[in-house]
């Protein structure tokens, strides 16, 4: 990827809904499902995903997520700067509308659009993007950096692997009381920007803080390694 940290970063600064979290992220059975300045409960239901297909495009998600979760971004291709939901678990996606919501996830236009749909709504909408084909990379994800913390981590600054929680192809996990979102295949630009947020403590929803933790230890080339070794499962 033949960027500069600066443009990358110019342009993910849009980048929405979906996360990045090497560490489990409980949805609505476990009440400590936040960071560990903020508790709240998640509620999540199931959805609806045939009425979910419509709200998705009256509510105008799929102007910045795709028709099918892909993401859209400034110009056709893989250079998208939108999150993929394609596949993703829904009781991910509903807690992360709720956090912002509620706040504790912090976007602008995020916000105004969690607060213009209901927890039906969201559940219904998150049942259609969670039905899509899971989100796959172009199999590019051969950085030897991006791999070891992927892989391995590093013990030595407290950096767990991702794979720890994510798997080893960066699926994650939805079972009976956790949700560890998928992150293998998610587009570049918004990985990066997600742990920059994390780094800045601009963003703070993960259980215990621990991807602020994790981030902060990272530097900025070893964010870009990483991601792109990610955006590539």
């Amino acid at each position: 990827m033949m960027f500069t940290l600066k443009a990358r970063l110019a342009l993910v600064t849009l980048a929405c809904l979906s996360s990045f979290c090497c560490y489990s992220i409980a949805a609505s059975k476990t009440p400590d499902a936040t960071s560990s300045k903020t508790k709240a409960t998640v509620t999540t239901v199931a959805g609806d995903l045939v009425a979910g297909k419509t709200k998705s495009e009256d509510n105008r998600c799929q102007e910045c997520h795709g028709p099918d979760g892909n993401g859209l971004g400034p110009a056709a291709g893989a250079a998208g700067k939108f999150a993929k939901l394609a596949g993703q678990y829904p009781d991910y996606m509903q807690k992360q509308i709720q956090d912002f919501r509620s706040g504790l996830r912090k976007h602008d236009l995020m916000l105004l659009m969690a607060k213009s749909i209901d927890d039906t709504d969201a559940a219904d909408i998150s049942a259609h993007f969670a039905n899509q084909k899971k989100m796959q990379g172009n199999g590019s994800g051969s950085n030897p950096t991006g791999k070891n913390l992927f892989i391995s981590g590093d013990p030595a600054r407290n950096i767990l692997p991702c794979t720890s929680c994510h798997g080893v192809d960066g699926k994650g996990l939805d079972a009976a009381g956790q949700t560890i979102p998928i992150i293998g295949g998610q587009d570049w630009h918004y990985l990066e920007r997600q742990l920059q947020d994390w780094r800045r403590g601009e963003r703070h929803n993960s259980t215990g803080g621990v991807m602020n933790q994790i981030a902060r230890q990272l530097t900025d080339t070893e964010i870009q390694a990483l991601t792109d070794y990610i955006a590539g499962l």
